[in-house]
Order: structure tokens, then C-alpha cells, then sequence
């Protein structure tokens, strides 16, 4: 809710500097989870992290081509309700993963899944 845009802008614009990041990661406005995936582009990829899937291939998914833009999606505090889930799920362009056994910190999620997609991305 209270969120100082301008303060985390110049926070990505910082970080993209120091790694030297050609593009900058944008933040959207609030809106609500079903508005976002029915406008979700339809290919693009939406990495969901779920901690109930018990298996992914996070390597074979960010190798399909056309997968413009890249989405990481975390969880609220509480965890997505089953409904909010099976709407995530059954869209084409979403791909669940696991980063953990255990439950972590939203704040923590987001790094972790960064990393990792960021990883894949510079395989090669």
C-alpha cells in the first residue's frame, strides 16, 4: 500500500547501474490479481512461485524463444487463497516453481527467484 514510487525507481536505477543492466525492470501500479493476469501478454512467461509444486525445470522453461516479457510472481503475505492459485495455474503462459522446502519471507522470495531466473537467462 504505501509505496514511495519515485524512492524504489531510483533504487532500480541504481542497481541496474552497479550490474551493469542495459534495460531497466519496471514497476506497475497496484491492481487487482485477476486483472493482471487477463492482461497478462499471452507470450510472455509468468514464473510462479508455488510452494506446492513439487517439481520444476526452470532451465527448459526460460529455453522456449518468445518468452517476452518475463514475470516473477510471489505470493502475499498468507499465501494466494486456491482460487487465486487455480487462476495462476491455468493460464497457458504461467510455470510454477518451487525455491524452497520451506516458506520464505516475500522480501526473500524475490531475491531467490531473481537469482535464479537471472542464472538461467546467462547460461550461455
Amino acid at each position: 500500500k504505501d509505496i514511495n514510487a519515485e524512492r524504489i525507481k531510483k533504487i532500480i536505477i541504481e542497481s541496474a547501474e552497479q550490474s551493469n543492466r542495459i534495460s531497466i525492470p519496471e514497476i506497475n501500479n497496484l491492481q487487482p490479481l485477476k486483472k493482471f493476469l487477463f492482461d497478462f501478454p499471452k507470450k510472455g512467461c509468468l514464473i510462479f512461485c508455488d510452494i506446492n509444486c513439487d517439481k520444476s525445470d526452470l532451465k527448459n522453461i526460460l529455453s522456449k524463444k518468445d518468452l517476452n516479457p518475463i514475470c516473477i510472481l510471489i505470493g502475499p503475505e498468507g499465501d494466494f487463497s486456491e482460487k487465486e492459485r487455480k487462476l495462476i495455474i491455468d493460464l497457458d503462459q504461467s510455470f510454477s516453481i518451487s525455491l524452497a522446502k520451506n516458506i520464505l519471507r516475500a522480501e526473500t522470495a524475490a531475491v531467490a527467484a531473481v537469482t535464479l531466473v537471472n542464472y538461467h537467462l546467462n547460461l550461455s
